[in-house]
């Protein structure tokens, strides 16, 4: 006996998703939006180039170096 038969068509026609098999508290509990939140003020994406010892400085304190240079910047326009 095969555990894990091929399926035919009659079994693609008779199966259904989890809204048929789910009550509706569970599918809520389960159902996530897909990436991250809405940002009330979205980044921008640039291309900037910077001299390699000044990335090597904020990438050698870990993680979160990118957010540690825009905050920098931020100072350094007095924002």
């Amino acid at each position: 006996m095969d555990d894990n038969p091929e399926w035919t068509d009659a079994d693609f026609k008779r199966a259904r998703d989890d809204e048929h098999l789910l009550p509706p508290e569970v599918q809520a509990l389960i159902k996530r939006p897909r990436g991250r939140p809405k940002m009330e003020a979205a980044k921008v994406q640039v291309k900037l180039r910077l001299d390699p010892d000044v990335v090597s400085a904020f990438k050698a304190n870990g993680p979160g170096w990118q957010t540690r240079i825009n905050e920098a910047l931020r100072r350094a326009a007095k924002l």
